[in-house]
């Protein structure tokens, strides 16, 4: 019994315990500076909207910027629960559904107050074919950020974990495109940008168990 007490001395002699808060610190600093870098790609890639200071004032900007806002930081949080052992990811499906059905609600509301002729500009825009892309191409700063900050932390469902995590990423990315793109349609927002979240959160169902093994 001394012996068996003796190995377990010499195993935890040399631990430290861990600075309250290091998770929290460790998730802004991997979320934060990412979305910096992505907003700064954005900047370099496609400019800011020429007509900004007149968006700025039209509610569809902000019902979409919010949109995207709302998606990123319920799952930022979910992801923050899950990084724990004991973790789960809480009310996240619930909150995202929420959220997905207001937009839903609000583009409805959209379409059946705009003459028909006016729907395949409302659905399609003139950048559904690259709008999902691009927003998957500025999510990568952001769930690279985010996979790191994971890699400190203990996640038992790996593959739940990557997926929420690519949907922040998702969401952040396409809030960074939302300060480019010029569709005011909120039926546009509904389907394309919903479809470029998705597709990093499957990046993240397939990657998660690789990159957040421990």
């Amino acid at each position: 019994m001394r012996k068996t007490d003796d190995i377990i001395e010499s195993l935890v002699s040399d631990l430290k315990p861990v600075p309250r808060h290091a998770l929290r610190r460790r998730f802004v600093l991997g979320i934060l500076p990412a979305l910096g870098l992505s907003l700064l790609l954005m900047l370099a890639i496609l400019g800011l909207r020429v007509d900004m200071p007149e968006v700025l004032m039209l509610p569809v900007f902000w019902i979409k910027s919010t949109y995207n806002a709302l998606i990123a930081s319920a799952a930022v949080l979910a992801v923050y629960r899950l990084s724990r052992p004991e973790g789960t990811e809480g009310r996240f499906f619930v909150r995202i559904a929420s959220i997905f059905a207001a937009m839903a609600v609000a583009a409805a509301v959209q379409l059946m107050t705009a003459p028909i002729e006016s729907y395949p500009q409302l659905i399609l825009g003139s950048s559904a074919l690259h709008c999902p892309l691009l927003i998957f191409g500025f999510a990568m700063p952001v769930y690279a950020g985010t996979t790191w900050a994971l890699r400190s932390a203990a996640p038992t469902d790996l593959r739940l974990t990557g997926f929420v995590a690519g949907i922040a990423a998702g969401a952040a990315g396409a809030w960074v495109y939302s300060w480019f793109c010029t569709e005011n349609g909120m039926p546009f927002v509904l389907i394309w940008y919903s479809l470029g979240i998705l597709l990093t959160g499957a990046l993240g169902v397939f990657t998660g168990p690789r990159l957040l093994r421990w």
